[in-house]
């Protein structure tokens, strides 16, 4: 075959091939149709959780956030929510949006008992403790309670204040567990925190396996922290990571737990 032959057969593939792109890309292209939110990219499939969350936050429907949720094919949905609680608060996004992924990370993450749970502490209350739990009896049939969620009209107020000294926790911290009038768990409670360089908000059920009402926020040592409840009662001030020993290891940072319950209404 002479260079013509092959010249032509070249130009002919090229054409064929460009005609081909041009046919499945503007005169025929592939449409998706019904297609899974599971399929979703990544970036997508946040915004696909984000606008859950919200629509739940706006009606208070636990099961038809459920039902959405089961669309999206993830192992644990109330940690993710969570960690996308978090990027929420570091993007400086919307209080709203992070309050919302958190009460739907805590409705994932609830247990059939009043959820009371942080850390085992070691160290003497300071306060009053907050009055026990009340007893949950199990039925035939029971029906679904909505997570529970904070009134404007019944205030926060600082019932215990415990030292923790254990070890095992890897960070200095303030942890936080903010409880109903009847000892459940709140999420999506903003506390604030602020020190002389600056200050930060964090916000309850942003780790559902510790419980709805739990939140904790990491401390430097030397450093001196107010803390306060967006909807609680006077300021906590003078907070700093007290020194701590443990038998016979060497002395170690320690944390605090303020634990906040509303009053009953009257």
């Amino acid at each position: 075959m002479n260079r013509l032959g092959n010249l032509a057969i070249l130009v002919g593939l090229i054409l064929g091939v460009a005609g081909g792109l041009y046919y499945s890309w503007a005169i025929n292209p592939v449409e998706y149709i019904d297609s899974s939110p599971d399929s979703l990219r990544e970036d997508f499939k946040s915004d696909y959780l984000t606008l859950i969350a919200s629509a739940y936050a706006a009606t208070g429907d636990a099961d038809r956030a459920r039902a959405r949720l089961a669309w999206v094919q993830i192992a644990d949905l109330a940690s993710t929510l969570g960690r996308l609680a978090q990027n929420s608060l570091a993007d400086k996004r919307p209080d709203a949006e992070a309050r919302a992924l958190a009460q739907l990370a805590a409705i994932l993450g609830e247990r059939p008992l009043p959820l009371i749970a942080s850390p085992t502490p070691r160290g003497a209350a300071t306060t009053t403790p907050a009055p026990p739990s009340p007893t949950f009896t199990p039925t035939s049939s029971p029906s679904p309670t909505p997570s529970p969620t904070a009134t404007a009209s019944a205030p926060f107020s600082l019932s215990t204040k415990e030292a923790i000294c254990d070890p095992a926790l890897q960070e200095t911290q303030i942890q936080i567990l903010v409880l109903d009038a009847a000892g459940f768990g709140v999420p999506g409670v903003k506390a604030l925190v602020v020190w002389d360089a600056g200050q930060d908000i964090f916000f309850t059920g942003l780790k559902p396996e510790l419980g709805p009402g739990f939140a904790d926020f990491t401390m430097q040592e030397g450093v001196t922290y107010s803390l306060q409840l967006s909807q609680g009662v006077g300021l906590e001030t003078g907070i700093t990571a007290e020194s701590c020993a443990d038998g016979d290891s060497e002395p170690f940072a320690g944390s605090w737990l303020f634990t906040y319950q509303q009053s009953a209404s009257p």
